[in-house]
């Protein structure tokens, strides 16, 4: 599973777990809908950047919410600068994800979201992986490589649209 680039750094501790529920009776009832983006950053090698989370341990593509006061490509270099130490350029839209199955509970506050993730690719302009306090690894992947990695079904599923050509963007 080392594909190439990895570093360890705890960082901070995170509080709280991030819990993914998908169309289980057992998931708590979402409470809020929280616009957020993933950012599928590939390199000149073809490789995806993904990181191993703090809170849950799984492999993801870097994002987070949008805050107030800033755009959607904003905050996905926010997001992907703080999460991995690599500046990226926004390039296009794989698709937006609304899947009101897939419930997100954060045990800091006990808030249980409705899925909405914008996803989006992008090109490194800049910076080295370098795990935060969100990640506890970051690396360069291979995308043949990527069902390897341990990680949530929804985020499977994004990588996966990210790799199939399409003519518009996948509304899920």
């Amino acid at each position: 599973m080392a594909d190439r680039d990895t570093r360890t750094v705890r960082g901070d501790a995170v509080p709280g777990r991030r819990i993914d529920f998908y169309d289980d009776p057992n998931a708590p009832k979402a409470t809020t809908m929280v616009p957020s983006v993933n950012v599928v950053v590939e390199n000149d090698k073809g490789e995806i950047l993904l990181i191993q989370r703090s809170d849950n341990d799984n492999w993801a593509l870097p994002g987070g919410a949008i805050d107030i006061g800033e755009s959607l490509t904003q905050a996905a270099i926010r997001e992907v600068q703080e999460e991995t130490g690599i500046t990226c350029e926004i390039t296009g839209l794989v698709g937006i994800y609304t899947d009101p199955k897939h419930i997100i509970l954060y045990t800091s506050n006990n808030e249980a979201r409705q899925e909405f993730s914008i996803v989006l690719t992008a090109r490194p302009i800049a910076g080295h992986p370098t795990p935060s306090a969100e990640s506890l690894r970051v690396q360069w992947v291979n995308p043949a490589n990527a069902g390897r990695y341990n990680m949530d079904n929804s985020m499977r599923l994004r990588l996966e649209d990210c790799n199939v050509p399409a003519n518009f963007p996948y509304l899920r």
